[in-house]
């Protein structure tokens, strides 16, 4: 529900800015917040991604480095459905104060541990974070464009190499993370807003001298030294008994980008080659062909009908030829007349859903720093468009004159939903069997049967019976009483030649 009231405040938000004249800034879904040099900065931790397996896991599932205390963030049901979990992590910022070669832990791997992370390199999976409810991305310049960067989402748990001069393939981790802040200063106040979070992910066998302890100082990364990690340094293997070292660097940037553009960089399109004048004169042209058409099918089926309406005998009408002959036909309740009205009210109630989320996008209110809001906001507006969906499978259903509103009320209500919740609770049994953060919680699934049962199907009633109360819809034109005969195609005659002489 934090996506519901997420759109009222912002309503009343604009309310304020247009009747109150109040000064203020506002983007949709977070608040800007200043941070003075010397603030902590915490960064959050979100799920594990893989464009290979689409199964999301948590970031804990691994055995990373952990805070004496792992708390969750607030989700919304949007952030639920997505698999997003988002944790505290052991990386603390202070704004505006570099840190070179921080350790964070020291682990020793096990046969289960060291499975664990060659498993999710084998299949690609990217860490994810987040910093001020912004993305950790991977710069990555372009090599057929001059200064062009792209930017990933995430980087890689570790990757498959091999060593000089041997072919077996090897799994190395990520273990050193160079993060990079981007922030635009304020020059009167003296604080600063964060705009970019990037980072440069290493793998490096750490190194030092003696006993390990709290106090030991690495040898590969020491910032006494001022010695950085760099991508020639001995990457760390992945293996049973093998010890792992996680480190980071954290690097501040002031930027001329301003806190409402930072996600300007994260939504650029990686081909900006996009032929608008094309794809105006395109539309037009197809709008104004259209509007012609349609102009003269009005025209010559109001003149139709209306002449159709004055006939008084079977023999006048029959003095018609081609497709005019089966307009007393046309508008006769067909076969399956119920199932008719349940998929039009279903689709109803999905061009409701779709249209209002297309205004709300249109009007800044699902920005994506507002994680899950769009999912969210979906799944509300589907719930509450349940009243269109009764309404319009009802009118029709009297059309047909159907006299049984309840039963086609309880088609609409649960056909479509019922058979979206089976296959979703199938798959989301098979995806909780694989530990996968993607699925859903049992209080998720209550909640959305509430919303289901709750809310939906009354309202979905309610329409059905406002529907039902309505005058019917008078067909334009008269049904006849006795249905047209269908002729039967006579069968096409296959002529065989063979011999001297053709037959059939």
């Amino acid at each position: 529900m934090a996506g519901l009231r997420f759109h009222v405040g912002s309503i009343f938000s604009l309310f304020a800015f247009f009747f109150v004249g109040a000064n203020c800034f506002y983007l949709p879904g977070v608040a800007p917040e200043d941070f003075q040099k010397g603030d902590p900065l915490l960064v959050k931790v979100n799920k594990l991604t893989s464009t290979k397996t689409q199964l999301p896991y948590s970031y804990y599932s691994l055995p990373y480095c952990q805070p004496e205390r792992i708390l969750d963030s607030a989700e919304n049901l949007g952030e639920v459905l997505r698999g997003d979990r988002i944790e505290n992590s052991p990386y603390v910022f202070k704004m505006r104060e570099p840190q070179m070669c921080n350790v964070v832990c020291r682990k020793i791997l096990d046969k289960k541990t060291a499975k664990a992370f060659k498993e999710k390199i084998d299949d690609e999976y990217r860490v994810n974070m987040i910093l001020d409810n912004l993305p950790l991305v991977v710069p990555i310049r372009r090599p057929d464009q001059e200064n062009a960067v792209v930017y990933q989402h995430g980087f890689h748990v570790g990757l498959r190499g091999q060593y000089a001069g041997s072919k077996e393939e090897k799994h190395f981790i990520h273990n050193h993370l160079t993060f990079t802040v981007k922030y635009h200063k304020d020059p009167v106040a003296n604080s600063a807003r964060i705009v970019g979070f990037e980072v440069k992910p290493f793998s490096v066998k750490h190194e030092y001298e003696g006993e390990w302890n709290e106090k030991t100082r690495l040898t590969t990364c020491d910032p006494h030294a001022k010695r950085a990690v760099t991508s020639s340094e001995s990457p760390q293997e992945v293996d049973e008994n093998k010890e792992i070292i996680f480190t980071y660097d954290v690097e501040f940037q002031e930027s001329d980008i301003k806190w409402a553009s930072r996600w300007d960089s994260y939504l650029l399109m990686a081909d900006d080659q996009i032929h608008w004048f094309s794809i105006v004169n395109s539309l037009m042209i197809v709008l104004f062909l259209s509007g012609m058409v349609a102009m003269i099918m009005l025209r010559t089926l109001y003149r139709d009908i209306s002449k159709y309406n004055q006939l008084e005998t079977q023999e006048e009408a029959q003095e018609e030829t081609g497709w005019k002959l089966v307009h007393g036909d046309v508008f006769r309740p067909p076969t399956n007349s119920e199932l008719l009205c349940v998929y039009v009210g279903t689709g109803v109630q999905f061009f409701g859903m779709i249209l209002v989320t297309m205004i709300f996008a249109l009007l800044g209110f699902l920005s994506p720093s507002n994680r899950g809001g769009l999912m969210t906001a979906m799944l509300l507006l589907w719930v509450f468009m349940g009243l269109f969906a009764g309404y319009s499978s009802a009118r029709l259903y009297k059309m047909f004159k159907g006299t049984e509103w309840k039963k086609i009320t309880l088609k609409t209500a649960f056909m479509f939903p019922a058979t979206v919740f089976s296959i979703f609770f199938v798959l989301n049994t098979l995806i909780w069997g694989q530990k996968s953060s993607g699925a859903v919680p049992f209080g998720t699934m209550f909640a959305l049967v509430f919303l289901w049962f709750g809310i939906s199907v009354p309202l979905v009633f309610v329409g059905s019976y406002i529907g039902f109360k309505k005058p019917t819809i008078e067909d334009p034109v008269k049904t006849n009483k006795i249905p047209r005969q269908i002729p039967e195609q006579a069968c096409c005659a296959v002529r065989i030649t063979y011999g001297g002489g053709g037959h059939t």
